[in-house]
């Protein structure tokens, strides 16, 4: 009886692999180089204008005219200690800093608390009560300035550092409220429980138990809240005219953008465009492992 070997045959075509297999890795590999292709310009156009800033802080103003590609001659920290101190950017940068810790935790304590009610206890209205403010997100606040601007000054709180606070925090829930409930549902039921049977109130419950479980979320939705407050300039516009001792660090680079662009003070207006966006850059490289954490720890239950 005559055996036939296949098996040279076999592992053969198994490493060539059919026509189709072979289409599908092509069309593959197409689609990597172009994705990879769409990451590496988009991160070139975000990279390369904040570098170009960051080297144009350190230029004088006849550099940045006659080779505003070029490199800095030398390194002049006198551009920032300018619009530190001269432009003022000093004291907006503290003034936004008091203004934005202020209102990322008051978004948080109420955000938190209201999304974990939501994701963990049944009562009527319920739902009716999450859609509500779920459905902020779809509000642009430019549709409210005008009635926002009238009872803001009604409550005696226009131009002040506690209306913008509060402002900020109420824009910022309906993201908190829908990211953390989400968050709040993924978390196991099973430790709540046996909190309770040892005798664990419902209010530290929360604090002691639930809240540090939602650490990765609450981080992620704290960085978000603090970019969005940070970066935020129609509010404080709106909300803050008048006296600029008080004005937001957005509000102080709009106003060193006019009055450096007359005077032809490009260096000073780079140094406080950049001393702006480092604490941006610095709390998300601090902090880039706890968001990924976060948006992905929503999805694994």
């Amino acid at each position: 009886m005559t055996t036939i070997d296949t098996s040279t045959d076999v592992t053969a075509g198994r490493g060539r692999g059919t026509g189709a297999d072979r289409a599908v890795r092509r069309d593959r590999g197409v689609v990597d180089v172009l994705s990879h292709g769409f990451l590496l310009l988009w991160g070139a156009l975000t990279v390369l204008p904040l570098l170009w800033m960051f080297l144009s802080s350190f230029k004088s103003n006849a550099e940045i005219v006659s080779d505003p590609w070029g490199l800095p001659g030398e390194l002049r920290f006198d551009n920032w200690a300018r619009a530190w101190t001269s432009a003022h950017i000093g004291r907006y940068f503290l003034n936004s800093t008091i203004v934005v810790t202020g209102s990322v935790a008051l978004t948080m304590l109420m955000g938190a608390t209201a999304a974990y009610v939501f994701a963990r206890y049944e009562f009527r209205g319920r739902q009716l009560a999450y859609y509500l403010f779920v459905g902020g997100l779809m509000f642009p606040v430019f549709l409210a300035l005008v009635p926002l601007f009238f009872v803001v000054r009604n409550a005696g709180l226009f131009g002040t550092w506690t209306g913008l606070v509060l402002v900020y925090a109420a824009y910022s829930l309906p993201f908190t409220v829908f990211f953390l409930t989400a968050f709040f549902r993924t978390l196991p039921t099973s430790v709540a429980e046996a909190a309770l049977v040892d005798g664990c109130g419902h209010f530290r419950l929360f604090f002691r138990v639930m809240l540090p479980m939602a650490r990765p979320g609450m981080i992620s939705v704290a960085i978000f809240n603090f970019l969005s407050h940070w970066n935020q300039f129609l509010l404080p516009q709106v909300l803050l005219q008048g006296d600029d001792s008080k004005w937001m660090l957005a509000q102080g680079l709009a106003a060193l953008s006019v009055s450096q662009g007359y005077a032809g003070d490009y260096a000073q207006l780079f140094a406080g465009l950049t001393i702006a966006v480092v604490p941006v850059l610095l709390v998300y490289v601090a902090f880039q492992r706890q968001v990924q954490s976060g948006l992905t720890a929503g999805q694994l239950k």
